[in-house]
């Protein structure tokens, strides 16, 4: 926790070494809840380009080192959401959620239809506590709902 501190300090400071540094250190994370919520791996790779551009020009107004990780993962939720809506009124909702062709393994075969089942409030909730092991109340900070609406998504989900 003090390295991604120290590395978020830096990079507020204009340090772009620290924020290539503290990129790589996220980029598994994102690309994990992104995933929870596109399907498209060039979908996901544009989104989290956005989300790191986006990162790159308001660190400066992150007020709380210490909450890096919830605040770009928040900023990944949103840019997530516009590429999808601005996806679904020229594709529609199947173009989203399709399986790739390169697709083989069973295992990843059935998980994607596992969480595609699930509508994308539950799916999204269960990626970030049971897969990232954000607690509660940061999820509720990244989604902007109420911590007892998260509880109750994880319940349902």
């Amino acid at each position: 926790m003090e390295q991604l501190i120290q590395l978020v300090q830096e990079a507020k400071k204009g340090d772009a070494d620290a924020f290539t540094r503290l990129m790589q250190m996220q980029m598994q994370s994102l690309y994990k809840v992104a995933k929870s919520i596109m399907w498209s791996d060039e979908d996901i790779a544009d989104t989290i380009q956005d989300t790191i551009f986006s990162c790159w020009r308001n660190l400066k107004g992150l007020k709380e080192p210490r909450y890096f990780k919830t605040w770009i993962t928040r900023i990944l939720v949103n840019k997530c959401k516009d590429h999808i809506r601005r996806n679904q009124t020229l594709f529609g909702d199947e173009a989203l959620f399709g399986l790739s062709s390169n697709d083989t393994d069973l295992d990843k075969v059935e998980w994607k239809e596992t969480l595609r089942l699930l509508d994308e409030k539950y799916r999204l909730v269960m990626m970030l506590y049971y897969i990232e092991g954000f607690k509660t109340s940061e999820i509720s900070q990244i989604l902007e709902i109420p911590e007892a609406t998260v509880r109750t998504w994880l319940v349902r989900g």
